[in-house]
C-alpha cells in the first residue's frame, strides 16, 4: 500500500512534566527521541510529515535539522492534545486523503503498520488503529473524513473519544509489536526504550 496520499502528523507539543521536561530531547541510540520518531516517520514514504511543536520549540527545531519535515509551532499548545491535534490537521495539504497520527514519545512506533491501517481505515470510513493484547495503540490513521471532527477537538484529549463515539467506523489491527504502546513519561520508560532500542 503506497502512501502517497497520505499526510503524517507527529505532536510534539507537551511539557513532558512526568519526565522532569526535555523527554523529546532525551537521547535514545545517540539521537534525540523526536528525532528518532521522524527519522522512522520519514521512511514510511508519507506525502508530507507535519511536526507540531510547543514548549520546547527551538530546541525540536534543531533536533530536527536536516530531517525533510515541516514544523509548526501550535500557539495554544498549552491547552492539551487537542490543541496540537487541531493546529497540525488544518496545516495539512489539502489534497491529503487523509492522515496518520503519531506520538512524539513513542520511538519504537511500528510505521511498517501504516499501510494496512490506512486501507483499513479507507474500508471502516474513520479511522484505523493497532491494538496489542486488547489496548488501542499507534499509530492512529484517520480518514479526512474525519478532520472536520479532529478540528472540533477542545481540552488536553486526543482523538480517542472521537474513535469511542464511532466505533462502527473504526477498524483495529492486532499486533504483537510492543513499540504500538511504548511512550516514554517517566525516566524508566526511558531506559526501556532504550534497551529495545538496542535489541
Amino acid at each position: 500500500m503506497a502512501l502517497g496520499g497520505w499526510s503524517a502528523l507527529i505532536l510534539a507539543a507537551g511539557a513532558g512534566r512526568r519526565f522532569g521536561g526535555g523527554k523529546l530531547l532525551a537521547d535514545l541510540g545517540g539521537a534525540p527521541v523526536i528525532r528518532r520518531v521522524a527519522e522512522r516517520v520519514l521512511d514510511a514514504g508519507f506525502a508530507e510529515v507535519l511536526v507540531v511543536t510547543g514548549a520546547e520549540g527551538a530546541a525540536l527545531q534543531a533536533a530536527l535539522e536536516g530531517l525533510d519535515c515541516s514544523i509548526l509551532a501550535a500557539p495554544d499548545w498549552a491547552e492539551g492534545m487537542a490543541a496540537s491535534l487541531r493546529s497540525g490537521i488544518a496545516a495539512l495539504d489539502p489534497q491529503s486523503e487523509g492522515v496518520c497520527v503519531f506520538l512524539g514519545d513513542m520511538p519504537l512506533v511500528p510505521v511498517a503498520l501504516c499501510g494496512e491501517l490506512v486501507e483499513r481505515a479507507q474500508a471502516a470510513g474513520l479511522a484505523a488503529r493497532p491494538r496489542l493484547a486488547g489496548k488501542p495503540g499507534h499509530p492512529v490513521a484517520l480518514t479526512r473524513a474525519a478532520f472536520a471532527d479532529l478540528i472540533a477537538l477542545t481540552g488536553d484529549q486526543g482523538a480517542t473519544a472521537l474513535l469511542k463515539a464511532r466505533p462502527d467506523a473504526v477498524a483495529y489491527l492486532d499486533t504483537a509489536d510492543s513499540g504500538a504502546l511504548l511512550d516514554i513519561d517517566t525516566p524508566d520508560d526511558l531506559s526501556r526504550a532504550a534497551a529495545a532500542w538496542k535489541a
